[in-house]
Parts: C-alpha cells; structure tokens; sequence
C-alpha cells in the first residue's frame, strides 16, 4: 500500500480478508471489499462429500483396495449418518447451508457462533451451544469461521481432547483454524477416527510446513469453492463492488469503508 499512494480500493476475490493489513488500509482511508457469498454451495457441499467420506470410510477403503486388500472392515466399524451429530461453528452463510444439507440427511445439528443470536440456530433447525459445550456433545465437528488472532489455532490439543473420542473433524475455512500436529497427534491416538483438511497452514506446503500425513487423514487442494459458476460469479462481483466503492456506495462485500 506505501508504494501505491494513489490506491483507494482493494478488493479481495475471496471470503476470507485475512491477508490483508486492515489497520494500514485504514490509516490510508481505502477501502476493503471481499466477495463473501461466491460460493456458499460449493463449500457446503464439499463440507459434506468430506464428511460422508470420513463417516462411511471411503478412502480408507479405496486405499486399501488399491494396496491389494479386500477387507470389507479395513475402516473399522463405520456409523449410519443418523448417528452422527454434528457440530457447526461458525453459523454464517455457509455454515447454515451446512446445516440444511446435514438435516436433509437426518444428521443432528448443533451450532456455536458469538455473533449469531440463538433464536436464528433454532429457527435454522441447529441446537445452540457455546464452543466446549458443542465439543464435548458432538461426534463430528466442521469449521466454517474466518481466521482472526482469536480464532487462530481454534482447535488444539485441548479442544480435541474435549471432543468423544473416535469424532470426525472436517475444515473448509482457514488452515491455520486447526494446529495440525496436534492434530495428527489426535489420529494417532485414536481421539479422532478421521479429518479432512481443504486448508493448510501453508499453501501448498513447503520444506517448512510439510505435508500432513495419516491413513484417516483426506487432504484436497483449497478446492471446496471450485466450480465453473464460482469462477464467474466472484469475477462479476469482485468487480461490481470495486465499481461501487469507487462511486461512493456501500458495495455488498465492505469490509472496511474509506473515507
């Protein structure tokens, strides 16, 4: 921004906002737009391919297929998704598509979310709690909040501790929600019968960061957003609030507003 005097909007083709220094864009009066409705459904229902992948072992099973095995319990004694009750924190647009997808499925919905009234979970059919409450109840957990200092390694050894032991953690929000050694540590030790990561740390990961690794562990590329209209879609809107910004108007996507 110190390089760019003449800037006055920065528009972000994404949810997330994390990357950018919200406090040198407001000492410099520019505004911060993101695009944070692209794609809701995308990541819904990627939320819910991972899961319905770590409940019903599908990896597990193909990768033991494919290692010469036939073994119809290579993924252990796998629960009918009416057993599992899933915890969703973060209750904003796509945590309650979460939900409607969940629900259609018969899953139960618990919710935590600081901002979200706890009317607004119940009418969206979610039982509210607050985030140890929600851990210590649920057997599976999928985050969708935005990263902050608050939120940064949200869930850690002792989070994953308060969860039922043999629970599922699903993550398509921010990498750095999840302290992934402490999470590995989880697998290992059976705490957890499997995640799914969309989002690391670091992307992709480097000789600092490596890959994480577990038998019960899925791991895909950020590609819970992908889909042929998402692409168009965050275009068209990244640039009509880019529009909009630079006409004085209050774009859907502000996040910080000039002056």
């Amino acid at each position: 921004m110190a390089r760019l005097p003449g800037l006055r909007v920065i528009v972000t083709g994404s949810i997330g906002f994390d990357h950018i220094d919200l406090e040198a864009a407001k000492r410099r009066a520019v505004w911060v737009c993101n695009v944070p409705d692209y794609c809701v459904d995308e990541v819904a229902d990627s939320t819910i391919a991972l899961l319905l992948a770590l409940v019903r072992g599908v990896v597990v099973l193909d990768r033991s297929v494919r290692d010469g095995h036939w073994d119809d319990h290579a993924a252990g004694l796998l629960p009918r998704l009416s057993d599992v009750r899933l915890g969703i924190v973060g209750f904003g647009r796509i945590g309650r598509a979460v939900a409607a997808r969940a629900q259609a499925l018969e899953i139960e919905t618990w919710a935590t979310d600081p901002v979200v009234p706890a009317d607004a979970m119940r009418l969206a059919g979610a039982r509210p709690a607050l985030l140890e409450e929600l851990l210590r109840n649920v057997n599976a957990v999928t985050l969708h909040v935005p990263l902050t200092k608050e939120s940064d390694k949200l869930i850690g050894a002792p989070q994953l501790a308060l969860m039922r032991r043999g629970s599922y953690l699903v993550n398509t929000a921010r990498g750095q929600l999840v302290d992934v050694p402490a999470l590995i540590q989880a697998l290992d030790d059976g705490q957890l019968a499997g995640a799914a990561l969309d989002v690391l740390p670091v992307e992709p990961p480097t000789g600092l960061e490596s890959m994480p690794s577990h038998r019960r562990l899925i791991v895909t590329p950020h590609a819970a957003w992908s889909s042929p209209s998402a692409e168009q879609e965050v275009v068209r809107k990244a640039a009509q609030s880019l529009l909009e910004a630079l006409e004085g108007r209050r774009p859907d996507g502000l996040v910080l507003a000039g002056n």
